[in-house]
């Protein structure tokens, strides 16, 4: 859940009420309390399904569905993956495949083919409730489902993903994170502070995810799979960026063995995705170009 910074007065006014209800449920109801954080941290702005709906009337993609788990995974191919090298696109929390149509222009003009497709309770997709091991079966089912990719551009939450995801049971030779989130623990304490939710519940509510996904809050940091991987990685990160701090996105590049950190300046956290100077140094770092090491450039 994100600041109100593009919120309406109905949403804004939500949110207050939202934080009354915690500054006071955290101590005179904790246990509910805590259990509807849960559920509001879980669940996607609907601005991704009403921006999916939008994007169908003059989206290029053909649309594909793909079975994860019995929750039906909407997918977007450009070109053929069969029999093209193909380019895997990951968007991040509350966003939608289709937020890849840009890209995905410039990746057949390439010669590639491109594959993008909306997590759980995103966009296209089935379900309601989605968060990080979610995002992360559900690249893993895709990678798998289309096989290893030419590469892999990822943003935000989408970046964790793929980092936590890669080699299980799919691949891809290249690695593109773009503001990359790095420590769900980091990402529960600003939620907690943005709706007031009592900081020594955080806890409570770590347990409370773990029970429907299966997957302890701990073991989904990065500094638990980074240091694993071997592909080339160009991380991509703004030093402005509210969201995902750029601190996360120097992890990464700490982290990943030979990995490239390109910062930008006040671009943010989203028009960092639709930067030119951005997409042209991605689509320069697949197509194998040499970046030398730990460069830093003003996009």
């Amino acid at each position: 859940m994100k600041p109100p910074r593009r919120f309406g007065a109905r949403t804004v006014a939500t949110l207050l009420g939202i934080r009354f209800a915690y500054r006071f449920g955290s101590r005179l109801a904790p246990g509910r309390t805590v259990a509807h954080a849960a559920r509001v941290f879980q669940t996607p702005l609907p601005s991704s399904r009403e921006r999916a709906a939008h994007a169908l009337s003059t989206m290029t993609a053909r649309r594909e569905v793909v079975d994860v788990d019995g929750e039906q995974i909407a997918t977007y191919v450009w070109g053929d993956p069969a029999t093209q090298p193909y380019i895997l696109l990951a968007h991040g929390w509350s966003s939608l495949g289709l937020r890849w149509e840009t890209w995905a222009e410039q990746l057949l003009a390439k010669g590639w083919a491109a594959v993008a497709f909306d997590q759980p309770a995103h966009g296209h997709s089935g379900g309601e409730l989605c968060t990080l091991p979610d995002f992360v079966r559900t690249v893993t089912a895709i990678g798998r489902h289309y096989g290893d990719a030419e590469g892999v551009i990822a943003h935000s939450l989408g970046g964790a993903a793929v980092a936590l995801s890669l080699d299980d049971g799919w691949t891809a030779k290249r690695v593109v994170l773009i503001a990359p989130a790095a420590d769900p623990e980091a990402a529960t304490s600003r939620f907690a502070r943005f709706v007031r939710l009592a900081q020594h519940l955080r806890p409570s509510l770590h347990d409370t995810l773990a029970e429907r996904t299966g997957v302890q809050i701990g073991d989904l940091h990065i500094r638990n799979h980074v240091p694993n991987r071997k592909q080339p990685a160009l991380i991509v990160h703004d030093f402005f960026d509210r969201d995902v701090p750029v601190e996360e996105g120097e992890l990464y590049a700490s982290l990943w063995p030979g990995s490239i950190l390109l910062k930008t300046r006040r671009l943010g956290h989203r028009r960092i995705v639709d930067d030119e100077c951005v997409q042209a140094a991605a689509l320069a770092f697949l197509s194998g170009v040499d970046f030398g090491g730990g460069d830093e450039a003003a996009a």
